[in-house]
């Protein structure tokens, strides 16, 4: 009782810390607070990384030779926006509410150099977009064609085209004039506004002037005075070495009904949503019917397996046992590498616990895309303090399998899925470093995540598992016997290769449709929303994952086959197979990547995303199926 007492004073606090750091991090970002503006008030506009759906190598925006200020400042970023390669700079773009401005200079570069040419044209050939930010909103260009006002994130650093009929040759053009729009909403209460909309349009001009007199000259290509404004029937400006090239913009301010708390809800409107809650559903139904099936079947066969064991011991008959009571005296026989199995069974409750309790925050709008970076730095933090959970869980297995050295087993737990994780990390880390893009993970950063990792997670995994490993173990509900019994052949469809491969099936066809848009989000630039539906899927994907490993642990046993454990969890973890498979069929007719080191990090990622995906699901099936298994043998009498 002292044992437990002190358990649950030591636990308290950590489990509050594991809800509110999360929390905290995610309300805890510059610019989430509504901006209430005046006339005249002075705002600017702050730049990100440039990036491409092509290459997934996000640059910073003055890698390019764009026009700078006075002095470059960084914006604070959290731990989430670092890892995604956000660089948030200050701009020379600087606007001032309710006043609208046309043909504003930003800059003139009088002679472009070879390098910036050339790196002007590499951007432009691998369909680099601009990103920049006004009030915490990314700026967005309205997409053409669309029935309802849909935007694209970003605006292209440039377009290939080729003008001259005889020479084919296609050409670089840059986008040297911004054309923005501003929406804003009045407060009926102040003369304040908040900022609810920022759109631009992007031209090509190769502007024109007599004399160069900084932000006075006067552009015959751009004048109001003369309603020279720009459009796309004039001259665009080609990236030329040594030509020049001036930079200038346009803002207008309008005004609108859309409030504050509204105003991402347009820029979320990225796909027809009609179709992708309709997949869903469709989806979830087809799961949901399969789901009951199952259980309806699997409730009447055991029962009737039950009543008819039961029934012979009640009635003495000397009959000869048959299916999965026949095994009862090895079903609970520890498995072959009990150690690992019990190290990957705890990983997979630290991610099912951190998963469940960020879809929570994000399902109550916490995690909301407005927070940039606030969905990875939550899914790290929990990820960290979940390592109690982790450590618990394992050495409570362990003790179970009668093991004994727990010490090995935490250490297990704590170092064997996050070390293998941060060895495909830092490598693709390195390659990205080799690339010089803004994604690449600083080495302070690094250095912080292995302080995490080694500062929180591998204590608190040691602290749960000195309490799980201090408690008694549970009781198997039939004695083992000294001697095992010999598993007789088995069918083909029974071979482990088989089923297994044939378990992963069901889960994967939970998710699969999801998934679709879950790296459209991640590898198309796009922002994903529906957390409503995805915790709707994450649901079923439990009940699939603990029902289709039920079944085959229920015909492998009536096999007279006990050897159960690792196949419990390999059945739904192969789920993750598929999950991969998936992803490179996603990769060849859904995006255009063409550079060796870009599908490197593709194929990379998603063998860290598959593998986090093993764990979960295998995890899931496996205590769906131990809880299976002590109840089944628990119902029946045993002589």
């Amino acid at each position: 009782m002292a044992v437990s007492r002190s358990a649950a004073m030591l636990l308290a606090p950590v489990l509050v810390l594991c809800l509110l750091v999360p929390l905290a991090s995610a309300f805890y970002l510059p610019g989430v607070a509504p901006l209430d503006l005046a006339k005249g008030d002075q705002i600017q506009v702050k730049v990100n990384k440039i990036t491409s759906t092509k290459t997934q190598l996000p640059y910073e925006y003055y890698s390019l030779d764009y026009c700078k200020p006075e002095k470059i400042i960084n914006s604070a970023e959290n731990l989430g926006e670092v890892l995604r390669g956000d660089r948030i700079e200050n701009s020379p773009y600087t606007f001032k509410m309710k006043e609208d401005k046309q043909c504003k200079i930003v800059c003139r570069k009088e002679k472009l150099d070879d390098k910036s040419a050339a790196l002007f044209k590499e951007r432009i050939e691998n369909d680099y977009r601009v990103n920049m930010i006004l009030d915490n909103l990314p700026v967005a260009m309205v997409r053409k064609g669309d029935r309802i006002k849909t935007y694209d994130r970003g605006f292209p650093v440039g377009f290939k085209a080729s003008f001259d009929t005889k020479n084919k040759d296609e050409k670089f053009f840059i986008f040297n004039h911004l054309s923005f729009v501003v929406s804003y909403h009045d407060d009926a209460e102040t003369t304040d506004a908040r900022i609810v909309g920022f759109e631009v349009t992007p031209f090509s001009v190769k502007h024109e002037h007599d004399t160069w007199e900084k932000a006075q000259t006067v552009l015959k290509t751009c004048n109001p005075a003369t309603k020279a404004f720009v459009t796309n029937r004039q001259a665009p400006q080609e990236v030329v070495a040594g030509g020049e090239i001036i930079f200038t913009y346009d803002v207008k301010f309008v005004s609108s009904q859309v409030k504050w708390a509204s105003r991402w809800d347009t820029y979320l409107l990225m796909q027809d949503d009609q179709i992708h809650w309709f997949s869903i559903i469709n989806s979830l139904m087809i799961v949901l019917f399969l789901s009951g099936m199952v259980a309806m079947i699997m409730m009447r066969t055991l029962h009737r397996d039950i009543s008819n064991y039961n029934q012979m011991d009640t009635l003495e008959e000397a009959q000869e046992e048959t299916g999965w009571k026949l095994v009862h005296g090895d079903v609970f026989r520890p498995p072959t590498n009990s150690g690992l199995l019990c190290a990957y069974v705890g990983t997979g409750v630290q991610f099912l616990g951190m998963t469940v309790v960020t879809m929570i925050f994000a399902l109550f709008g916490f995690l909301s895309p407005a927070n940039r970076g606030g969905l990875m730095t939550a899914m790290l933090l929990l990820w960290v303090f979940m390592g109690l959970f982790a450590g618990y869980s394992s050495a409570r297995l362990y003790k179970s399998f009668k093991g004994t050295d727990w010490k090995l087993n935490t250490l297990k737990t704590a170092f064997m899925f996050p070390g293998a994780v941060f060895v495909v990390f830092f490598f693709l880390n390195a390659l990205i470093w080799g690339q010089k893009s803004s994604g690449a993970v600083p080495f302070t950063t690094m250095t912080a995540l292995v302080l995490l990792w080694f500062g929180i997670s591998v204590p608190l995994v040691f602290i749960g598992s000195y309490f799980g490993f201090k408690k008694p173990a549970a009781d198997d509900p039939v004695r083992t016997n000294k001697i095992p019994r010999q598993v007789p052949e088995q069918a083909w469809y029974m071979q482990p290769v088989f089923s297994i491969l044939i378990g992963g099936i069901l889960p994967f066809g939970a998710v699969f449709i999801e998934l679709f848009f879950i790296l459209t989000s991640i590898w198309l630039n796009q922002f994903y929303y529906i957390f409503g539906f995805l915790f709707l899927v994450f649901l079923i994907l439990m009940v699939t994952c603990a029902e289709i490993t039920i079944v085959l642990c229920y015909f492998q046993l009536c096999s007279e086959d006990y050897n159960w454990w690792w196949r419990a969890y390999l059945t739904a973890g192969s789920s993750s197979l598929y999950l991969f498979l998936y992803a490179a069929f996603y990769f060849f007719t859904k995006l255009d990547i063409t550079k060796f080191v870009s599908g490197i990090l593709y194929f990379g990622y998603m063998l860290i995303i598959s593998y986090s995906f093993f764990v979960l699901t295998g995890t899931m099936g496996f205590y769906a199926c131990y809880w299976f298994v002590r109840m089944i043998y628990a119902a029946v009498k045993i002589d």
